[in-house]
């Protein structure tokens, strides 16, 4: 299995909760997991429910058999100091560079230097060995910017290898491209069984597929379960109407009569959402990658909740 996993999907699908449940799958038994974000949001720290992730490594939570999984928020600015010290020796230098502004600078006006600092920074803790020569983590899992910028993101280092043409940040551009479009990494992105994300799930693999970069799988995220189908709502608002009063009458419902129609009603919505999501599945079948599902968390999604969703993850062959 990859061991850059990309997680991306469109706003509202749930990726950065797919995401660290993904995490939390791969560091089970005994595997050790780094959970990255890059866009600043924090969405990692609410999620476990702690205080704001620093730019270090942190221990967040402990998978089921022992496993561990680390998060990291990825901070531009300090990845650059990390890569003038490391390709320029700059040390108290390259501070005194931030203290001037030049760091944001570069940052944020140099085209694509950001997205080559964040990709970056996640390919090195890949890469990363201990003293023992064993991999510092098992799994990077990061939880990428959202479908309509996944590709353009990723692909950022062949922009900055065409304009630098030679010298250190063209060699680290070039490097991380081998690195994201190897078997090493894959890209996954998360949808709902609606119309525009499945369309905009759709778009965004073909987006990658051009651009060569590893398809893994779509992540279905919030199904919900399926009480009844349209010819059970047809039987039921058909000749079995006062049947339906009846068996309301008969659990102590009074005036049973009266709420047979907006149970009607409800069971007709619902009828015709299944219909809808059928239809999404047959699309996402079309696309031609794994598909994989998660529920819908009728509490929310926390901590007990990620764990549930990592479980059903592995349960459906999701990091085994």
């Amino acid at each position: 299995m990859s061991r850059l996993q990309v997680v991306s999907g469109k706003g509202g699908t749930g990726k950065t909760t797919v995401a660290a449940a993904l995490a939390l799958a791969l560091a089970t038994e005994g595997k050790r997991t780094l959970l990255v974000e890059v866009e600043g949001r924090q969405g990692i720290a609410q999620l476990f429910e702690t205080e704001a992730l620093p730019y270090e490594e942190r221990k967040i939570a402990v998978a089921p058999g022992g496993g561990e999984v680390f998060a990291l928020a990825i901070d531009a600015e300090r990845a650059l100091l990390d890569y003038l010290q490391m390709f320029y020796k700059l040390g108290s230098a390259g501070r005194a560079l931030k203290k001037l502004g030049a760091i944001d600078f570069a940052t944020t006006i140099a085209p694509g230097v950001r997205d080559v600092l964040l990709t970056g920074k996640a390919c090195e803790a890949v890469r990363r060995r201990e003293k023992h020569g064993g991999f510092s983590y098992d799994y990077v899992v990061m939880d990428a910017p959202p479908t309509g910028r996944i590709t353009r993101f990723l692909n950022v280092n062949d922009e900055v290898a065409g304009l630098a043409r030679i010298g250190p940040i063209h060699h680290q551009a070039q490097a991380i491209m081998r690195f994201l479009k190897s078997p090493d990494t894959a890209v996954h992105l998360v949808t709902l069984l609606e119309e525009m994300p499945v369309q905009e799930t759709s778009d965004g693999i073909a987006e990658l597929r051009a651009a060569e970069l590893p398809v893994g799988c779509v992540i279905v995220n919030m199904v919900r379960p399926h009480v009844l189908d349209e010819a059970a709502v047809r039987a039921a608002s058909g000749d079995h109407r006062d049947a339906v009063a009846e068996t309301l009458a008969s659990v102590g419902i009074r005036g049973g009569t009266k709420l047979v129609e907006p149970l009607l009603e409800q069971a007709a919505e619902h009828a015709q959402r299944v219909e809808l999501e059928r239809a999404q599945r047959v699309a996402l079948t079309g696309i031609g990658v794994p598909t994989f599902e998660l529920p819908f968390l009728g509490d929310g999604a926390d901590i007990a909740g990620l764990y549930r969703l990592a479980k059903e993850l592995r349960r459906q062959g999701v990091g085994a």
